[in-house]
């Protein structure tokens, strides 16, 4: 009977330990992840690579925490945990969030390509599309029409420049009204009339979604750039870098291996990032060189609202020393910053 109630006991158990990673709880577990060469990512027609060095992003690891992997991240170092509400907007689902951030990216290549081609005195041009639909509230009438990934190119018959535009002409109306739009759901060009909503407590009428612009960017000679399974704006500066030294005749890495990260505006400002001390570990441990770090400017409100906030800069510093790294962290404000530093090497 004894042996019996022990493999009871036993399957219990195991049952229960089993369980334990399929148990979800509202956390995201983040942790260093790795470099990726930006070379066989880039294509530039007749301007292929050069270099003997090369230029990488670098990733962060992130997925769903369980009960094993969230006591786990509590003691191992550059490992963090994020509560859902800290990674995702409000409502916003699973299919939002990863919709928002291949938006983000393709914002991101972009911009690194119009910064890349001005600076290489290229030839680009960029188009407005129509409104990208990044997510859509919930109990909205909206929400049975829309959903993320959908382009709205028309309201009313009218085609706008901008998202602004977009936004000005909804707000010109009353909530209760309707309007006609068109818009496009993968492949499929679609049409629907839509009630406006009220968005916020003052009454704003609205359809109801967050948006960003949806822009077209024509290049001479024509760029490509394979950023399939990388989400989010982070490698901006560095597709800005590589994009460029495929216009340049010497290599301007210097036969280095070199790593960073940033956000790339239009005109040319490289933006804060989440995560930096985990990119410079990734880094350090793909065995990188150099390191670009935003030195993005912290405001005193910045300061007040969160005492401990520090530049991107200066944490890559501190955790380039605390593991012991010979990498050298390189400030960047700008893209100019990044190019004046590389062409110093040669």
């Amino acid at each position: 009977m004894r042996k019996e109630w022990k493999k009871i006991t036993a399957i219990v158990l195991l049952l229960i330990i089993i369980a334990g990673f399929f148990i979800p709880v509202p956390y995201y577990i983040s942790k260093p992840g790795g470099t990726e060469e930006l070379a066989p990512l880039v294509t530039v027609e007749d301007h292929p690579n050069n270099k003997d060095g090369s230029l990488s992003l670098v990733t962060i690891a992130m997925g769903k925490a369980n009960i094993y992997t969230y006591m786990t991240a509590k003691f191992l170092p550059y490992h963090e945990l994020e509560k859902d509400s800290e990674i995702k907007y409000e409502d916003e689902t699973d299919e939002e969030y990863n919709v928002r951030q291949m938006q983000m990216m393709n914002e991101s290549k972009n911009n690194a390509i119009q910064v890349a081609y001005k600076a290489a005195g290229q030839e680009v041009k960029v188009t407005y599309d129509g409104v990208y639909v990044l997510s859509v509230m919930e109990d909205v009438p909206a929400a049975k029409v829309l959903h993320a990934g959908d382009l709205i190119t028309e309201i009313d018959g009218h085609a706008f420049k901008s998202s602004q535009e977009f936004i000005d002409y909804i707000h010109s109306k009353k909530v209760g009204d309707t309007v006609k739009i068109k818009y496009k759901h993968g492949d499929k060009n679609e049409e629907a009339t839509i009630e406006l909503t009220a968005i916020d407590k003052k009454g704003t009428p609205g359809i109801g979604i967050t948006l960003v612009d949806d822009e077209k960017i024509t290049a001479v000679p024509e760029v490509k750039i394979d950023s399939e399974k990388i989400g989010g704006p982070s490698a901006g500066l560095m597709f800005s870098l590589e994009i460029y030294s495929r216009f340049q005749k010497d290599d301007f890495t210097d036969g280095k291996k070199i790593a960073g990260t940033g956000t790339i505006d239009p005109d040319g400002t490289v933006g804060r990032i989440g995560g930096i001390d985990q990119k410079v570990v990734a880094a350090d441990k793909s065995g990188a060189k150099i390191f670009f770090a935003p030195n993005d400017l912290i405001t005193a409100e910045m300061k007040k609202s969160d005492p401990s906030i520090e530049s991107n800069y200066d944490t890559a510093v501190k955790t380039a020393k605390d593991i012991d790294s010979k990498m050298k962290i390189v400030p960047v404000k700008t893209f100019q910053d990044a190019v004046d530093y590389l062409e110093k090497l040669q």
